[in-house]
């Protein structure tokens, strides 16, 4: 088998470094962590650069206004964006990376035209309205409401850690069409819908993390009225299109980061020899350790991104083995920094001590560990449920 790129993936590398060399030095200054309307203008603006030398949704479909990249396009396309230290997709992430690649998937002809476009050019951002506060993990347990009236469907209920709510225009939501006492099993009962998030009776609360940022919200619907034409796929199919949503979340949304890991290792590395911490020999087979883990989530990533392409784009079970392992991993390399840094580990200032803090959620996000070990024992192994 002949590894080797070919000549015309070598000149995609090439070209995408020249364009990444001149684009990059005439970005303005990053805006604040604070200040969401900046952030969502500067990675807007990214967006748009991205989108006009047309490297917006290589890995999207062409006729969902995508490129039609091959998968080793877009694995070189975020190993250089990453290496050049190009933004990442910020405020965009939810539309680029969950409801636009579900809605090239399940979307009408009349929904991809109207809500696709405006994703890749970064000028409509999505937030995510799945969790509810009583219902996380067992997401089929939710009970936001939806009557149908007409050509509208009345929307009463509550979400939480809606990403970036406070600067989203639309938002990918899950409701229950039919009562949750009627639908058997529970999980048929469920619709996914797009909610403008300028609609009255949307109020959004910001919450504060951890780590002092503010890009979760809780989310209350008072008899919101949604057209039923936003409703993607069939009424009670919701549960289905969900689940294409979390294999593009879990499947392929974090590739990019895996690339952002290797680098940090490499860092640590460098900090760890100046510091004089490399002459711990437990560190030093720490780190070996993570660099070995780290390049076989790489190898994991370009099988998963390369099935996807016999599955019409849509990542398969292997994204929860992904999914699971990287969210360890990660813990464990920000750990790991902690070690290398030493008391200054403790100063919020500091590098990388507030992604070692958000890597404290990864193990719950986009489905919880015992969530994905559940799917690869039943779905990948073949073990009976639970009873």
């Amino acid at each position: 088998m002949d590894l080797a790129y070919t000549d015309e993936e070598q000149e995609f590398r090439a070209r995408l470094r020249a364009w990444l060399a001149e684009a990059l030095p005439e970005l303005p200054a990053r805006p604040s962590p604070d200040d969401w309307p900046g952030r969502r203008a500067y990675d807007a603006g990214w967006q748009r650069r991205l989108y006009d030398a047309g490297y917006a949704g290589l890995h999207w479909p062409v006729d969902a206004g995508g490129r039609g990249a091959t998968p080793t396009q877009h694995l070189i396309f975020l190993e250089e964006t990453e290496r050049a230290g190009a933004p990442y997709v910020g405020a965009n992430f939810v539309g680029l990376l969950h409801a636009g690649p579900t809605i090239a998937a399940e979307g009408t002809a009349a929904q991809r035209a109207r809500w696709l476009p405006p994703v890749l050019r970064g000028d409509e951002v999505w937030c995510q309205g799945f969790s509810e506060p009583d219902a996380g993990s067992d997401l089929a347990s939710l009970r936001t409401r939806a009557v149908r009236d007409g050509d509208d469907y009345v929307i009463t209920g509550s979400k939480i850690w809606t990403s970036h709510a406070e600067v989203a225009d639309w938002c990918e939501l899950l409701v229950r069409t039919t009562p949750i006492s009627e639908a058997a099993p529970k999980h048929r009962g469920i619709s996914w819908l797009a909610m403008p998030m300028d609609a009255p009776g949307v109020t959004v609360r910001p919450l504060r993390t951890l780590a002092g940022s503010t890009e979760f919200a809780e989310m209350f619907l008072d008899e919101v009225r949604v057209p039923v034409a936003n409703r993607v796929g069939a009424e009670n199919d919701g549960w289905r299109v969900t689940m294409v949503t979390l294999s593009f979340e879990r499947g392929t949304a974090f590739v990019g980061e895996v690339v952002a890991c290797r680098r940090t290792l490499g860092e640590l590395a460098r900090t760890a020899k100046a510091n004089g911490r490399w002459d711990d020999p437990v560190l030093r087979r720490r780190l070996g350790r993570l660099y070995g883990e780290f390049g076989a989530l790489w190898r994991l990533t370009q099988w998963n991104v390369s099935e996807s392409e016999g599955t019409g784009g849509v990542p398969g079970t292997g994204g929860s083995v992904f999914k699971l392992a990287y969210s360890h991993a990660r813990q464990e390399l920000y750990d790991t920094a902690a070690e290398v840094l030493g008391a200054d580990s403790l100063a919020l200032d500091g590098e990388w001590v507030l992604d070692r803090l958000s890597s404290l959620s990864y193990t719950i996000a986009a489905g919880t560990s015992q969530i994905q070990q559940n799917i690869v024992a039943e779905r990948i192994l073949g073990l009976p449920k639970g009873r």
